[in-house]
């Protein structure tokens, strides 16, 4: 599938195509998942040994505001992405997240700590959703659940090998400034790349949205709209009208939920049980590694066996983890370590499916919306489970907090099971066949 794109520039869809450009946005999206791993291991204990906060809700208050802020970001940057420039969106991600380690390194108090974290959220939103969206422009219909699942892998891995290494970097040299050097890094290649090498790929979704448009049947249009659409229309249809893009964005907000939740509570309470840095850091690196390497696999494999088989079954393996954790706090280390291998396979079944979904559901005129209200709904999650986690915590125990979380997930996996319908174009996929479902379920097939 190719045309033409601006400057006469030939455009084509596929992996293969543009291998090139993809593979430098996933080494863009590496040091993207970089800056979010800085905090992974060494914040949480920051916050409870450094400045002496005693209140859960008051410690996991730069977690509440990353995920309030990279919500929002999400939301914003689809919006701009379809109507701007999805480069420019990246490299404005990027300015705004170079002085984060620097914050996270030297801030002399608590409230800046939570301020670099809204920065952390604007960065994470802007260029996190650029890389998602210029991926799935890129490759077209047919392999979207690889192209989100080598996104997803790289940004995962990043998470986890960061996690680990300022574990161990925090056991030799303390909880800061030396953790938090290696964002410096991070931040200043990953602009460099979206500087100089990133180019836009908007032209490929116009691609697809003309190769839609022309398989349609003379005198027909698809009432799911190759028509520009209003922001609050697709906030709408994204978020309650759509069974199935319902269905992905409770999924989507409870999967983070969880990764709010572990991200303030887990290194507390395997502190408490008296695990040093280093095995913290173990396990802190565990859960985003597998959730990260395993995309690569859960990916293609959303592309062959469907979406959500990988969505419902991610979803009751994350809650069997999580309750592993919780209930074996008298084995610390090897009932983490367990968990954490759960729930990392969990969450790299949901993932790229989720995303896979939204985008086999949207058209290509507005998907950057629809992905960006997705995940607005999906980043929500950290702000909620950090909240959730600190009242259940400050109410009853932090045990407690990981309870509560598995109960909601399984919650969460059954709904998803009863409204969500399959969107891959399964077997001989095309863009024809993918424009044809999205025009099935546009006739109200699918909306509630």
């Amino acid at each position: 599938m190719s045309g033409t794109g601006v400057h006469g520039r030939q455009v084509r869809l596929g992996l293969r195509e543009n291998w090139r450009q993809f593979a430098l946005l996933v080494t863009v999206n590496f040091f993207v998942g970089g800056m979010v791993g800085l905090e992974r291991t060494v914040l949480p204990l920051v916050g409870t040994r450094e400045f002496g906060l005693t209140s859960e809700l008051v410690t996991f208050s730069f977690i509440i505001a990353f995920g309030l802020v990279k919500a929002a970001a999400n939301l914003a940057s689809g919006v701009l992405a379809d109507r701007t420039s999805r480069r420019a969106v990246l490299i404005a991600g990027w300015l705004v997240g170079v002085p984060v380690p620097f914050l996270l390194a030297y801030a002399p108090a608590w409230w800046m700590i939570v301020a670099a974290n809204v920065l952390l959220g604007i960065n994470q939103g802007l260029t996190w959703s650029m890389a998602v969206n210029m991926k799935i422009d890129l490759v077209g219909p047919r392999q979207r659940g690889l192209a989100m699942g080598l996104n997803e892998a790289a940004g995962y891995t990043a998470v986890g090998v960061t996690a680990l290494a300022t574990g161990y970097i925090a056991s030799a040299a303390g909880l800061r400034p030396e953790p938090f050097w290696l964002g410096i890094a991070y931040a200043v290649i990953g602009l460099a790349l979206s500087v100089l090498v990133i180019r836009d790929t908007s032209p490929h979704a116009e691609l697809e949205a003309r190769l839609e448009r022309e398989a349609q049947p003379t005198g027909q249009n698809m009432p799911n709209g190759d028509e520009r659409r209003s922001t609050w229309w697709v906030i709408a249809r994204t978020s309650w009208r759509d069974r199935t893009l319902f269905g992905a964005s409770q999924a989507g907000l409870v999967n983070n939920l969880n990764d709010g939740m572990s991200w303030g509570v887990l290194p507390i309470l395997f502190a408490a049980g008296g695990l040093g840095l280093g095995q913290i850091g173990v396990l802190k690196a565990v859960y985003p590694i597998i959730w990260g390497i395993g995309q690569v696999g859960t990916g293609p494999l959303a592309d062959r066996v469907g979406r959500k088989p990988l969505i419902v079954s991610g979803m009751l393996v994350q809650a069997g983890g999580l309750a592993i954790i919780g209930f074996g706090t008298r084995a610390p280390f090897a009932t983490g370590l367990v968990g954490s291998v759960l729930l990392g396979a969990g969450t790299a079944m949901v993932y790229p499916a989720l995303l896979a979904a939204v985008g086999d559901r949207a058209h290509p005129t507005w998907r950057a919306t629809s992905v960006g209200v997705y995940r607005t709904w999906r980043d929500l999650g950290y702000a909620i489970g950090a909240l959730m986690a600190g009242l259940v915590a400050g109410a009853l125990d932090l045990v407690w907090a990981v309870h509560a979380a598995a109960a909601v997930t399984l919650a969460s996996g059954l709904i998803a099971w009863r409204v969500m319908r399959e969107t891959a174009p399964l077997g001989a996929g095309s863009t024809a066949r993918t424009g044809a479902t999205r025009q099935q379920h546009a006739r109200g097939d699918d909306t509630r």
